[in-house]
């Protein structure tokens, strides 16, 4: 009976530095965040309540929310170097064309010039029209790529309980997110500068 008190006793213990430990780190993530908040624009200031920064800081101490957020930006940026590599190869149908153009002028006869040159004009005009035509699609494309990847963003945000993340278009929203994701990375860089990343 005695032993069964002392191990309840040792786990109480445990519970209680356990609970003080993790109390030390929220209020030190607290003050390094409102820190942080310091260098925003005033307007961004006011809109991160203490309770937000606190529940920021709740939710950065295990570091889960630090893996998340560098797992997110990976995904955009490979996202962001795929889809800057299909409008470059739009831009480079236009080099090979001017190539194939000047190989074949130079093996042309000089009677029939003129006639190649505006044939080769004609090629050039459809392929700029169709490339255009084509980088337009494309770029509506890319819009809505990136809209998606930003609504897929607040809602993995959302669900590891990052406060203030949740899907939405209202641009001061968004500014704010993007602020809150700013502090995190700052966060995660401090956390790794003092060597516990």
């Amino acid at each position: 009976m005695k032993h069964l008190k002392m191990n309840k006793t040792v786990e109480v213990y445990k519970e209680s530095a356990d609970i003080a430990k993790q109390q030390e780190q929220h209020y030190h993530l607290l003050s390094q965040l409102q820190s942080l908040v310091k260098d925003l624009s005033s307007s961004c200031q006011q809109r991160l309540s203490y309770d937000t920064l606190s529940n920021l800081a709740l939710a950065l101490i295990d570091g889960t929310v630090f893996e998340i957020v560098q797992g997110l930006l990976e995904i955009q940026h490979l996202t962001e170097k795929n889809l800057y590599n299909q409008r470059l190869k739009l831009h480079t149908l236009k080099q090979e064309l001017l190539k194939k153009h000047k190989e074949a002028l130079q093996s042309c006869k000089t009677h029939n010039m003129a006639v190649l040159r505006a044939a080769q004009q004609r090629e050039l005009e459809a392929l700029e029209q169709r490339v255009k035509d084509e980088q337009r699609m494309m770029d509506e494309k890319i819009v809505l790529e990136l809209d998606q990847k930003v609504i897929d963003q607040q809602n993995t945000l959302e669900k590891a309980g990052v406060p203030g993340f949740y899907i939405t278009t209202n641009p001061q929203e968004l500014t704010l997110q993007m602020n809150l994701l700013e502090l995190i990375l700052k966060m995660q860089q401090k956390v790794c500068e003092s060597g516990s990343c």
